[in-house]
């Protein structure tokens, strides 16, 4: 990232995808005043920004102890995905009840964004550098998902709780087979299909199983 280039919302940006896609290792220590060279600003911008990236749930911090990235753990990764499951759940159904057409398009135009990326990843076989792209394209999916249920807390909690999610996984799994890969494909699109037939059971139950593998 250029220097020249590089305001507080861009280093922001460009922090939480490396916490989310393995850019730190777990627990560890990040230092304002090593990083304010590589992003070209005061260490003091870089405190703020990782300030706010522990409200989120992907930095730790502590008095006199200073930053670190989130420790990643079975139990931890076991946790939030059961969380997730709650709120992904009842975000969908809501969205699937007061979504219209409109909910359904841009529902089916992220599944279509996200497929191609899937296809093209299975094509060469490993995850490699279209990680941080798929990470963007699922999340968009599953944002999309909820977008609809008119719950602003529901939605905001769930963007945290993606996020540390993604940390977590990528965290323990350094890569992605094409075996991996392929479960997953099949589970968004019958999350897809239980969303625009309106089956709020198989809906339920295809957001339960995308998230199975990762209970302790």
């Amino acid at each position: 990232m250029p220097a020249e280039r590089t305001g507080t919302p861009d280093i922001y940006a460009d922090l939480e995808r490396r916490l989310m896609t393995a850019g730190f290792a777990s627990g560890a220590k990040l230092m304002p005043s090593a990083l304010q060279h590589e992003y070209g600003c005061s260490a003091n911008t870089v405190r703020d920004v990782l300030l706010q990236l522990s409200k989120v749930g992907l930095v730790d911090f502590e008095m006199q102890r200073g930053f670190r990235a989130r420790r990643v753990s079975a139990a931890r990764r076991s946790d939030i995905a059961r969380f997730r499951i709650l709120l992904e759940q009842e975000g969908a159904v809501g969205s699937m009840r007061q979504g219209g057409l409109a909910w359904e398009a841009r529902l089916t135009a992220a599944h279509h964004s996200l497929s191609h990326i899937e296809r093209e990843i299975e094509r060469q076989g490993k995850m490699g550098s279209l990680l941080g792209l798929w990470s963007d394209a699922e999340l968009a999916f599953h944002e999309t998902l909820i977008s609809a249920c008119e719950m602003p807390v529901l939605i905001e909690t769930f963007a945290s709780i993606y996020k540390q999610f993604r940390q977590q996984i990528t965290g323990l799994e350094e890569a992605y087979s094409p075996e991996f890969l392929h479960h997953i494909v099949a589970e968004h699109q019958a999350i897809l299909d239980a969303a625009l037939s309106r089956d709020e059971d198989a809906l339920r139950a295809a957001i339960r199983h995308h998230q199975r593998r990762h209970f302790g």
